[in-house]
């Protein structure tokens, strides 16, 4: 609605603490809506010429249980698989796309996914290899899963861009500016980084020569951004809407939770592999001038949306193979309950709304039932899947409640006192 009746053009907006660099993009060629046509989509996907399909959705968008496998009771699954020429799902249209191409003797196209999932190529192959599965055993016939398994690439990527949502205000400063309307501009930072496992059977474009990097193995810069920078911005979110900041920047400059967040780096950085050549002391320092950029103004509310899906990437994976090396996650397990605290804030300290989880029902019936609070926390685990089934679950259970009780008497203050950590937010 915004972008087509201005022929797919938008303004790119470089913001940094030192001023702005407008850049008009015009890469946008057409623009399908697929609920409103998805036989418009699947016709481009099914032709021969589209050799490359990318994904930049949302975590919560790939559909996965708690367990991390796909959710085959979600609605839109269920009529995806009864409904296999009308799809709504990304599984949905890459399913029926592929079985057309195949019947028709073309070759499958390359699925690229962009979004913040580990291993996130090897983890749509997966959900799209069970959906195919399920879709087989409905029709009683067709191997399509194996195809899927078998002759289609995955390629995982990592995409690093501070990105966030445009505002009114960003698109009235925009328009008069340029002197003509821009209903979509696009904020971001000077930083840009993109790095993606070169496996494209039916070729690709030289992106290496517009500042890709193509590597054999893209999981150790993966690791990398998911751990220290998505991992820190959850922890910026979440203490910094509990403290009364509207901004990453402004919650960065907090000097209790600008210390919090050193330690946070400081617990998941050796559970990085240490012969990937990673630097992490530069990309901290690159971070901490990142999250400094006070043109961005970045809301904490965005980067708290979607909390249940983003933070067993984000934090519990290093917490958990800190606890295998015999260390303590103490720090990283603050962010989980930060995150418990911020959904109890809504509607209280909170806007009711501020920010959204696909669990905020069950999580609404939870809290209601005033548990105990190590039961609360065992049973948000239960919910949200983390830790499943892992022989340290409880002991970040434990953790989790300590800091939650914290959080609750007396706040971030208390919590971070709790760590050593002063905070000069009353």
């Amino acid at each position: 609605d915004a972008l087509a009746p201005q022929d797919g053009f938008y303004t790119l907006a470089i913001r940094s603490s030192g001023g702005e660099q407008l850049r008009v993009v015009g890469s946008i060629l057409s623009m399908l809506v697929a609920p409103e046509d998805p036989g418009a989509v699947l016709a481009v996907l099914t032709n021969p010429r589209t050799r490359i399909v990318t994904l930049t959705i949302t975590e919560k968008a790939y559909l996965r249980a708690a367990g991390g496998g796909l959710d085959a009771a979600h609605p839109d699954i269920v009529h995806d698989l009864a409904n296999p020429h009308a799809p709504k799902t990304a599984h949905g249209f890459l399913s029926e796309a592929l079985a057309r191409r195949r019947a028709a003797g073309a070759p499958p196209f390359t699925v690229l996914c962009c979004d913040n999932l580990p291993a996130n190529g090897a983890t749509l192959h997966r959900l799209l290899v069970e959906f195919a599965a399920l879709r087989d055993a409905a029709s009683g016939h067709g191997d399509l899963a194996r195809h899927i398994a078998d002759e289609v690439a995955f390629p995982s990527s990592m995409v690093d861009r501070i990105v966030p949502a445009t505002t009114d205000a960003d698109r009235a400063r925009i328009t008069g500016e340029l002197g003509i309307e821009d209903a979509w501009p696009v904020m971001t930072e000077p930083f840009c980084q993109w790095v993606i496992e070169d496996d494209f059977p039916t070729g690709r474009p030289a992106w290496e020569k517009f500042g890709a990097t193509m590597v054999g193995d893209v999981e150790p810069f993966e690791d990398m951004k998911l751990r220290l920078l998505n991992g820190s911005h959850s922890a910026i979110a979440y203490l910094g809407l509990l403290s009364g900041h509207a901004t990453v920047d402004r919650a960065f400059a907090d000097p209790a939770i600008r210390q919090f967040v050193d330690r946070l780096w400081a617990e998941a950085i050796p559970t990085l592999p240490e012969d990937a050549g990673l630097d992490t002391s530069a990309y901290t320092a690159e971070l901490a001038e990142r999250f400094s950029n006070t043109a961005l103004a970045h809301r904490t509310a965005q980067i708290a949306n979607d909390g249940s899906q983003k933070l067993p990437q984000r934090i519990v994976a290093s917490a958990v193979e800190r606890l295998e090396s015999g260390a303590l996650p103490a720090h990283l397990m603050l962010v989980v309950a930060a995150w418990i605290a911020a959904c109890e804030a809504r509607g209280r300290s909170l806007p009711e709304s501020h920010f959204t989880d696909p669990l905020d029902a069950p999580l609404a019936a939870l809290f209601g039932r005033n548990l105990p609070t190590e039961e609360t926390v065992a049973a948000v685990f239960d919910l949200a899947g983390f830790a499943k089934d892992h022989d340290e679950r409880r002991t970040l259970i434990e953790f989790v409640a300590t800091h939650l009780v914290h959080l609750r008497q007396g706040g971030p203050a208390l919590a971070l006192a709790a760590l050593g950590i002063q905070s000069d937010t009353p």
